[in-house]
């Protein structure tokens, strides 16, 4: 399994979006998630943490599709760095509000 590299392209884009929402506040947080997957497409947790400056991606979603949004997340198997494999969330932004989830 290869390692997934993010391009450096991709991370100077992201901190770009970083430094255009500043802070740590979840608002914060949440602004810089929504603005990457509007601007760059899907986005893997390790992105959002590492380049974004987000603490804990799976909450800012979380909120986010509490507030409406529609964000899609897959898996991803991944070797890091050292070799180690990881499972990693990815998100993507679908249009349109959340589905309703029907009982």
């Amino acid at each position: 399994m290869d390692a997934y590299i993010t391009p450096p392209e991709r991370i100077a884009a992201i901190q770009v979006i970083r430094d255009k929402h500043p802070g740590e506040s979840a608002i914060a947080q949440r602004g810089r998630l929504l603005a990457v997957l509007r601007e760059l497409g899907p986005t893997t947790t390790f992105e959002l943490s590492r380049f974004a400056d987000i603490y804990y991606p799976p909450a800012r979603k979380h909120e986010l599709v509490n507030e409406g949004q529609n964000i899609l997340t897959t898996r991803r198997t991944t070797a890091t760095e050292s070799g180690e494999r990881h499972s990693l969330g990815v998100y993507a932004l679908l249009p349109g509000p959340k589905a309703e989830v029907m009982a």
